[in-house]
This record gives structure tokens, C-alpha cells and sequence, in this order.
């Protein structure tokens, strides 16, 4: 029977790769054995999957969920992304990130959406915004950060941590026991009730 993987997101800076931090929390997640999402793109983004790629031993995949280049080109991704550590692109028709993280346009729902939790690090804009859609969409989630002030702008509700024990128990609460949504169990057969 495939083992059955479950997804974590990790939301951050699209520029800054605060490697320090995404490293860890990139190894902590290939640790678990789960599968890990990003907006595919750079900062953060390239240096938490730098870290799970790198990894070994077993390990879940590294996904990206890629914008697509403007509101006019919805084909072409936009540019510089996939960074080279994604292994599985999903490519969109969504543009907006940043301040129009929020828009039903930006891929960000889609981060949230995809993953059973979510570890966010330092980030501007689209990274709050990203937090503001995990609590609208009731995800769990831990902002990590050593340095408290590098996310004090972040919504003051949503848990904090600078250590990463608690960032590895986090996951592990999310990734233990973790069955998938739903089983296959055949073919519905006839019964006396039908």
C-alpha cells in the first residue's frame, strides 16, 4: 500500500531567503516525511526547499504552486519561477502576490489550501497575506522567527515561536497519524437496501 503523505506549507519573503531559518524548518519537514508547498519561487521560498531537497533519506516531494507572469499572459510562469528545487510545478493562471495576496487572482489560497498546516517565516505583504488567509481559512499555523521583530507586523493572534523544537513539534502534531481524507475501498457493491 503507497504510504500516504501529508502537506505543509511554508510562506516567507519572496526575496530575503533568511536561510538560517528556512533550513532548519526545511529539514524538520523532510524529517517528517511530508510533503512540502511554496509559492515556488525565490527567498524563502528557494531556501526552505533547497534544505528538504537535500535531504537523506526518505521524504516526502518538494511542490511549487507557480504564478503565472502578468494578468495579460497567463500561459508563461512568471519569471524566475520554479526555482531549480521544485520538483513538482503546478503551474496557474493566477498573477497577483504581495499586496494583492488577498485577491481571488493570487495564488496564495492555493498555498493555504493545499496543506494540512502552515510554518510562516519572515516576510512582507504576501506573506502577511498569506497568514490572513490561514486563519480566514482555518489552517493551523506557527510563525518561526529568532528575531521577534522581523514578524511583530504579522497578525498579533497567530502563535510565535523562536526555537525550533517547537517548530519540529508543531510538525509533528500535524504529520503524526495523518490518514489520508479518504480511503479506496473498492467497488460499491449491491446490498438488500438498494
Amino acid at each position: 500500500m503507497p504510504v500516504s503523505r501529508v502537506t505543509l506549507a511554508v510562506i516567507g519573503s519572496g526575496a530575503s531567503e533568511y536561510d538560517e531559518y528556512a533550513r532548519s524548518v526545511g529539514e524538520v519537514i523532510a524529517q517528517s516525511g511530508a510533503n512540502l508547498v511554496t509559492g515556488g519561487g525565490r527567498g524563502v521560498m528557494t531556501s526552505v526547499s533547497r534544505a528538504f531537497t537535500q535531504f537523506r533519506g526518505e521524504r516526502g516531494i518538494c511542490i511549487g504552486i507557480i504564478p503565472c507572469a502578468s494578468i495579460d499572459d497567463r500561459v508563461t510562469p512568471k519569471a524566475g519561477y520554479p526555482n531549480e528545487f521544485v520538483e513538482l510545478p503546478i503551474y496557474t493562471h493566477l498573477p497577483y502576490s504581495g499586496d494583492l495576496g488577498l485577491d481571488d487572482l493570487s495564488r496564495n489560497h492555493i498555498n493555504v489550501l493545499s496543506s494540512v498546516a502552515i510554518i510562516a517565516l519572515p516576510g512582507g505583504p504576501g506573506t502577511v497575506a498569506e497568514v490572513d488567509l490561514a486563519m480566514r481559512y482555518r489552517k493551523p499555523i506557527l510563525t518561526y522567527s529568532p528575531d521577534a521583530r522581523l514578524v511583530e507586523h504579522f497578525p498579533a493572534s497567530v502563535p510565535r515561536t523562536g526555537d525550533v523544537d517547537d517548530v519540529r513539534a508543531f510538525i509533528r502534531a500535524w504529520t503524526k497519524n495523518q490518514a489520508p481524507r479518504t480511503k479506496h475501498q473498492g467497488p460499491r457493491t449491491k446490498t438488500s437496501e438498494d
